[in-house]
């Protein structure tokens, strides 16, 4: 359900029959923390005071107080409540039950309460005020009422001026004016909510049977509602929802589909966009049907395990678990038929039983399959399985399914680190946000497998982790084909919504982490759960153990056969550490011996490292242009490459390393702010083109002979005759530095560091030559070079089907007459594209330009920028035109492929 939506800007939106709630009870409240359950007896104990609206209880005192109210009767839904102003921060509860967590007391904000609502009694309304500094309170007026919805039911009111046509995946925020006094840490990008609806049709034949509506992903706060009504909602922006909307369907007529995203409050401190920014699915079950990821493969290698040149292969035992549900009103007797198929598409084991279920009863069932040759899943042979499951009943099919899975062994040892199949591997690891040039985080299914492509072929990564939160299922499928081992992440560590827990938070419901498991675990790229990051207010504590242990008893119950850890940036070896199976270290490089002496038992990897800050092509610091050098700095917590990186290299006990980050991201900019509005934590740009410094990863993270050196040789005049500082990256024994056929001297490289030259500059072409054995393995030339004479465009992802959703990243550089890029042009290229696709965005990787991201046209930087070309739904020749002031015009043809296999009907991501 990707296509034919329609998108408004939500506002603010005045409620229906609003009602005045001014008059309240208050009394003060000794807590440190909002509990996400009210006191027993709180309304019956004694020292509650009457007060209104606007009055100022605190007085200047920091702390905390209760407010309680008993609400009017509302008849229509959806009953919300608004408040125009809380001093500082509000926990909102109705008749008992937790709502919402609100903080900022200059912000309006809306509550709906049809969940708990009794409409044949009383309503009691309760709100914990937290001050922080001044006045405090109930400060501005509230009111109870109607929340409208836009009006809908035919396709007329999407014709509205205020409406505009869109698909999903969709992120509007990115699509915004950069304002300096907008958020730092989200990219200076404003937020607001929003709406986005469309008809739908579901076919007569289909009445009876179960509907869901599925969203892989909604940035944030997601209120659905279909032909009016509020079927179901989600605060969390990382997580799916889904909702049985059968009820209020009109089978074989349009219904409308409203959602409304409200992405104002945060739960990261880096930029999150705003809207439906992955897939949405509309899915048709019988009332007797397997659960959403309700298939799980658990293998098991008892044996020894053959290597050779085509991959590993061993003996396998395959326990299959199938979660089956029956909605209907009587028991059912039904089979599970289940076909294991090879990575060639061969049957290679069955398994059928007959089982049974009450009314309404769900259970899980397992089956036995043995694989006697079983074809292990690799970094280098990604061999993957299907299981496909079928449901009979009554001798007709009622439910299918594909599960993709791989086969392999995982084993973290204290000493000796990582082993995949038997084999050591070394985890060389970035991590990363999930946002994308020009699309923000409503990138296609595409887009991360281009990601993933350009991490190992740019740096030679073999592992990904999801920073700090699930990611779309795109991102795993395409790990799992490619090759990347990830670290699979959790967003919160409990039942919260903001950035960072605390002390007594609620954690016994763990909506988002059951999700994650379940949705994750037929991955074989995943090795480890992550439950969270520098929690900084528990990770080192008894209570923080105490949530810790509960979070590893519900990941148990899902799955067993990845080992536990988090994010530390310190606290250790208390708190989480107690419990978890791998400690993992942020930063803190001399803590990997320290802590290996005091957990000798416990495996040890650096879950966050580097923090590296630089630009491509920048020379100097320019803190007013918002721009870092090319050699690099780091901020007070972290370290230089070589500083993180060598001390994991050289010590076999720690597992491998993650460094922050493998691509630029919006927002978060250090150690700059304004003008700045991305990170310059990556090793490569946001639009994927390396920076110098990913030269030393993929120099020591490769096998292959490697010397690069920087700076570029397109200095200004003004640099003439002075010396300049040339760096070289390596993995060769012995380097040799020539300047115009003159050899400058030869150094050796010391492990996991780094050459330095100072070059007087003088125009030419400056020449690294690396040496292993005293024989010449590898080259790298940087030349001064002619002026801008044209643009060479290269499509960085051929593989373009005709879906309406894949994006060719397409990459733009400026070149001299001879082809060599212009390593210091700044040239407006413009964009323009005729047949079946379009320019959804532009950019290059400048992390203070200002250009919009949907423009069709940017500035080179430093000779480089990157256009989005999106295809349509017709096969076909698609034809991108660039130009560029006082250059020649330069094409370049994207030939779009329908798809081989239609969308999978059963669309649950798993």
């Amino acid at each position: 359900m990707n296509f034919h939506w329609w998108w408004a800007k939500a506002g603010t939106t005045k409620l229906t029959n609003a009602q005045a709630i001014d008059r309240w009870q208050w009394r003060p409240a000794r807590l440190t923390n909002a509990p996400h359950h009210l006191p027993a007896g709180l309304a019956k104990t004694p020292g509650w005071k009457a007060v209104v609206t606007g009055t100022d209880v605190f007085h200047g005192r920091i702390g905390w107080a209760w407010f309680q109210t008993t609400l009017p009767a509302v008849a229509h839904k959806p009953r919300t409540i608004h408040f125009s102003s809380v001093d500082d921060n509000a926990t909102v509860y109705l008749n008992g039950q937790f709502l919402l967590s609100h903080h900022g007391w200059n912000k309006p904000f809306d509550v709906q309460l049809d969940g708990p609502w009794n409409p044949n009694g009383h309503n009691i309304l309760t709100v914990l005020v937290e001050n922080t500094a001044g006045a405090g309170g109930l400060r501005g007026p509230v009111e109870l009422g109607t929340h409208p919805l836009p009006r809908a039911g035919t396709t007329i009111w999407f014709r509205q001026a205020h409406w505009k046509p869109i698909q999903i995946p969709d992120d509007y925020i990115v699509e915004g004016r950069f304002l300096p006094l907008a958020r730092r840490g989200h990219g200076y990008l404003p937020v607001y909510p929003a709406w986005y609806g469309r008809n739908f049709t579901v076919s007569a034949s289909d009445k009876g049977k179960m509907l869901w509506l599925y969203f892989e992903g909604a940035c944030r706060d997601a209120r659905v509602f279909v032909n009016g009504h509020l079927v179901g909602g989600h605060r969390g922006g990382y997580t799916g929802l889904r909702f049985n909307i059968a009820p209020f369907v009109h089978v074989g007529e349009s219904n409308s589909l409203l959602v409304h995203v409200n992405p104002t409050e945060f739960e990261g401190w880096w930029y999150e966009g705003g809207g439906i920014y992955r897939n949405v699915w509309l899915i048709v079950t019988h009332h007797l049907h397997i659960t959403p990821f309700g298939t799980y493969v658990v293998s098991h290698v008892p044996g020894p395990i053959v290597h050779s040149n085509t991959g590993a292969a061993a003996a396998a035992s395959l326990t299959i678990q199938t979660t089956v549900v029956n909605s209907r009103a009587t028991a059912a007797t039904f089979t599970i038929q289940s076909v294991i198929f090879s990575p060639t598409g061969k049957p290679v084991g069955t398994a059928a039983t007959q089982e049974v279920l009450p009314a309404g009863g769900q259970a899980t069932f397992h089956q036995s399959v043995i694989l006697a040759a079983a074809q292990l899943w690799s970094l280098h042979h990604t061999n993957l399985y299907r299981l496909h499951t079928l449901i009979q009943c009554g001798g007709k099919p009622v439910d299918d399914k594909n599960t993709t899975f791989g086969i392999r062994t995982i084993r973290f040892d204290s000493n000796l680190g990582f082993f995949l199949n038997g084999k050591h591997v070394e985890l060389k690891g970035v991590c990363n946000h999930q946002d994308f040039p020009a699309v923000g985080i409503g990138a296609p299914n595409n887009l991360w497998w281009w990601r993933v492509t350009m991490l190992k072929n740019e740096l030679h990564a073999n592992a990904y982790r999801t920073s700090h939160n699930p990611v779309a299922p795109a991102f795993y499928r395409a790990c799992d084909h490619l090759g990347m081992l990830v670290m699979d992440e959790n967003r919160h560590p409990g039942d919260i919504m903001s950035p960072k827990s605390y002390i007594g938070a609620p954690y016994k419901k763990l909506t988002g982490l059951k999700f994650m498991i379940l949705r994750d675990r037929n991955h074989p790229s995943i090795i480890m759960w992550s439950m969270c990051n520098e929690e900084f207010s528990i990770q080192a504590t008894k209570y923080g153990e105490q949530v810790f242990r509960y979070m590893m008893k519900t990941v148990y119950k899902y799955d067993r056969t990845r080992p536990i850890t988090c994010a530390m940036n310190g606290g250790y070896p208390h708190g989480f550490t107690h419990v978890e199976n791998l400690l993992g270290i942020n930063y803190h490089p001399g803590d990997y011996t320290r802590m290996h002496a005091r957990l000798p038992h416990l495996p040890i990897f650096g879950s966050e490292t580097g923090s590296t800050c630089s630009d491509r092509g920048v020379l100097l610091d320019n803190p007013s242009a918002g721009l870092v050098s090319q050699y690099s700095m780091h901020p007070g917590w972290a370290q230089l490459a070589w500083q993180a990186w060598r001390p994991i290299a050289t010590q076999p006990f720690v597992a491998g390393g993650f460094d922050w980050t493998g691509f630029d991201y919006r927002g978060e900019p250090t150690p700059y702010a304004w003008p700045d509005i991305n990170s310059h934590f990556g090793l490569l740009d946001i639009c994927g083109f390396p920076k110098p410094i990913s030269f030393y990863y993929k120099a020591w993270w490769g096998r292959k002979p490697l010397v690069y050196i920087s700076p570029q040789w397109n200095l200004p005049p003004a640099m003439l005759g002075k010396k300049v500082l040339v760096r070289c990256y390596s993995n060769c024994h012995r380097v040799e530095l020539w300047l115009d056929g003159k050899k400058i001297s030869s150094k050796i490289m010391t492990p996991y560091w780094y050459l330095r030259w100072h070059v007087p500059y003088q125009p030419g072409i400056l020449e690294a030559r690396g040496f292993d054995h005293g024989k010449l393995v590898a080259t790298w030339k940087q030349r001064t070079t002619g002026p801008a004479a044209a643009l060479r465009l290269t499509n960085q992802w051929p593989a373009i089907r005709a879906n309406g959703e894949d994006i060719a990243p397409v990459a733009v550089a400026v070149v001299d007459a001879h082809g060599h890029v212009v390593s210091n042009a700044a040239i407006r290229v413009h964009f323009s594209v005729r047949g079946p696709g379009k320019i959804v965005g532009t950019g290059n990787g400048d992390p203070a330009c200002h250009e919009p991201n949907q423009a069709p046209y940017h500035r080179a930087f430093y000779g480089y920028c990157m256009v989005l070309v999106q295809a349509g739904r017709k096969a076909g020749n698609i034809t991108l035109t660039a130009t560029a002031k006082g250059l020649a015009t330069q094409t370049l043809s994207i030939q779009t492929k329908l798809p081989l296999i239609k969308r999978l009907k059963r669309g649950d991501g798993s």
